[in-house]
């Protein structure tokens, strides 16, 4: 699946681009693009971000895991990795898991929704997400799922996006500073037809 950018402009002038299969290096996932993600993702956590990661959290440690763990994933098709861009630079991105049991081909997995914090509250996650479900549709999946650290600011934005909270799983994961362990909420949403980011490209 190429590189591709989604028409028009989204909010806070933010362009979103999706990367996946042989042409993570066509118009993205280049060396200099790795080292945004990994600062994006080290400013993240150093904030309070729980994405899976414990402090001390050094830079070349998120590097590892966009370059190690990621990239691999993207080039072989099992998932998908959507960026949005600020005059060049990423800003946020948001990650959609493919790869999934062969009774499940209907479902994919959100993961990894970021926004660096100098761009925060300007809409980015929200366009990320409707970004998310368009490509999710592409692909032919129907369903869904996510999980967060429960009270996290993103729960807030996933409910009011139509997800549904199917549960809450205590004492699930530490925290980025090592407390917890922490409560995760689980939830999902059934896709319909309709195209989830028009409205955000107006």
């Amino acid at each position: 699946m190429p590189s591709r950018s989604f028409p028009g402009e989204h909010p806070a002038g933010a362009t979103i681009q999706t990367w996946g299969g042989e042409a993570w290096t066509d118009g993205g996932g280049t060396g200099e693009d790795l080292q945004m993600l990994a600062e994006l993702l080290h400013a993240a956590v150093h904030v309070g971000a729980s994405v899976s990661f414990v402090l001390p959290f050094p830079v070349e440690q998120a590097y590892d895991y966009w370059r190690n763990r990621v990239a691999p994933s993207v080039r072989a098709g099992d998932r998908r990795l959507l960026v949005a861009r600020q005059e060049g630079a990423i800003a946020g991105t948001v990650q959609l898991i493919l790869d999934m049991p062969p009774n499940q081909p209907h479902r994919a997995e959100v993961a990894k929704l970021l926004v660096h914090p100098r761009a925060r509250r300007q809409g980015i996650a929200r366009a990320l997400m409707g970004a998310v479900e368009d490509v999710a549709r592409a692909e032919g999946r129907t369903l869904l799922t996510l999980d967060t650290r429960t009270g996290d600011a993103a729960e807030p934005l996933y409910l009011s996006m139509g997800y549904v909270l199917a549960g809450v799983i205590p004492r699930y994961a530490r925290g980025p500073s090592g407390s917890g362990p922490e409560a995760t909420s689980i939830l999902y949403k059934e896709l319909s037809g309709d195209c989830s980011s028009t409205s955000l490209l107006r």
